[in-house]
């Protein structure tokens, strides 16, 4: 089987977990826009025992540029030298594609995308869900972005939480499907 047959042929699904303030900014310098605790450990509940993926900005941000323990971490690359320890890395969403199906063939973990924005929009076509918190705040220093996904017809709001608020911050949890139009 090619690559292509195996984009075309792989059934998994993606799915893009993202906080984003008013303008569907998500961060600034490689960062996150704010860490809001209750937040964190959702991200940590949610893609423990998971794979996530991320382009090597992501990558590097993280603490110590380390590998997220507990989980599987796929970093996207253009760059054909480029490794990190703990971390399998693809340099193309075709390359990704036969990865996660040799990986999770029975589709038994989750897969989700976690940044940044030039990755987002490249496999977004591959995402079938979305879990976003969205900051009531628009930061001012931001300079990365994913789609808004309210925008998008193709994709719907299938379920929201309360209003919560740290550090005078609100924010809620907004989970996103993507219907067939």
């Amino acid at each position: 089987m090619t690559y292509s047959e195996t984009a075309c042929n792989y059934k998994g699904n993606m799915i893009l977990l993202f906080g984003v303030d008013n303008n569907w900014n998500i961060g600034y310098k490689g960062d996150l826009l704010i860490k809001i605790s209750e937040d964190l450990k959702r991200f940590k509940k949610l893609t423990t025992g998971n794979i996530i993926i991320m382009g090597r900005k992501t990558f590097e941000s993280l603490p110590g540029k380390k590998a997220l323990p507990g989980r599987i971490n796929i970093v996207m690359t253009t760059n054909e030298d480029y490794s990190a320890e703990n971390v399998i890395v693809v340099h193309s969403a075709e390359d990704l594609l036969k990865k996660l199906q040799e990986l999770n063939p029975d589709h038994d973990m989750e897969n989700y995308l976690i940044g940044g924005g030039n990755i987002c929009r490249t496999l977004m076509p591959y995402c079938t869900k979305g879990y976003i918190t969205k900051i009531y705040k628009t930061f001012e220093k931001a300079d990365t972005t994913m789609p808004n996904l309210d925008e998008d017809d193709t994709w719907e709001v299938e379920k929201t939480s309360e209003m919560r608020t740290q550090d005078d911050v609100e924010y809620q949890y907004v989970n996103y499907i993507r219907v067939n139009k």
